[in-house]
């Protein structure tokens, strides 16, 4: 390694290569597993990237510190399973299939039969695998691909389940309150992420109104602006400022 990096002709990307194709002759990886196999655990959760999208850089980056994490811990002697996973659920999933089969009403998801549908839906999960497994390797991460598991397996949605029992057994399971984005056509709230996707901006009628104060000698008024006009007769909200401000 010193006598070529002595000469002008290095490449960091070659050495990086002969790095990979060293460690995949090794089978250093798995090689690390059984060494430490019976070891102490360090049990490491890798939350998983969506199954309908590319690697980018903010995948690298993440995936850069969760591997120095892993590599950390399991040179230190312990046990690190390092499974790589799929977020099969949302919208993004049922937004890729949607497009590829044209579908844009619930007719039409009802006459294919959910069934079917569902099945469209796994379908998408495999799509990138390769290119997912060629970039992760590329970065040289260590983590298993063949024994990888996706969000829509009935074990790991049980276990998720097992954890929340285990949070309301412990009472720190609490009701709450959040303003989220909504999809009427969908009929349930988005994520931050989900609602990003395929935004449009589209026009819709709207109204401005004034309400003059009764017998306010500075002819103060209320403006109101609303997309719903037959909401403000009944409007108790102004109807009260109104009062306060007339009894002022």
């Amino acid at each position: 390694m010193d006598e070529v990096c002595e000469g002008k002709d290095f490449s960091f990307p070659a050495e990086e290569e002969r790095v990979l194709r060293l460690w995949e002759e090794l089978d250093a990886f798995h090689e690390q597993l059984r060494r430490t196999a019976g070891g102490e655990e360090f049990v490491f959760y890798d939350g998983p990237p969506f199954a309908t999208g590319l690697p980018h850089y903010g995948h690298l980056l993440a995936g850069s510190i969760k591997d120095a994490v892993a590599r950390h811990h399991a040179m230190r002697g312990r046990h690190v399973a390092r499974r790589f996973g799929w977020d099969c659920h949302g919208v993004p999933v049922e937004r890729a299939v949607d497009e590829a089969l044209r579908i844009a009403t619930r007719a039409q998801v009802l006459e294919m039969g959910v069934a079917s549908y569902n099945d469209a839906c796994r379908g998408v999960v495999t799509r990138y695998v390769a290119e997912w497994e060629a970039v992760v390797t590329r970065m040289g991460r260590w983590v298993d691909f063949e024994d990888g598991y996706k969000t829509m397996d009935i074990k790991f949605m049980e276990s998720v389940w097992w954890v929340f029992a285990q949070l309301w057994d412990k009472d720190l399971v609490y009701k709450s309150f959040k303003v989220m984005p909504y999809s009427t056509g969908m009929k349930t709230p988005l994520s931050n992420f989900e609602a990003g996707q395929h935004r449009q901006f589209v026009p819709a009628e709207t109204a401005m109104v004034s309400f003059p104060v009764v017998g306010d000698v500075d002819n103060a008024a209320l403006v109101a602006w609303t997309t719903t006009p037959w909401t403000l007769p009944s409007n108790l909200a102004l109807c009260q400022c109104k009062i306060c401000l007339c009894q002022g």
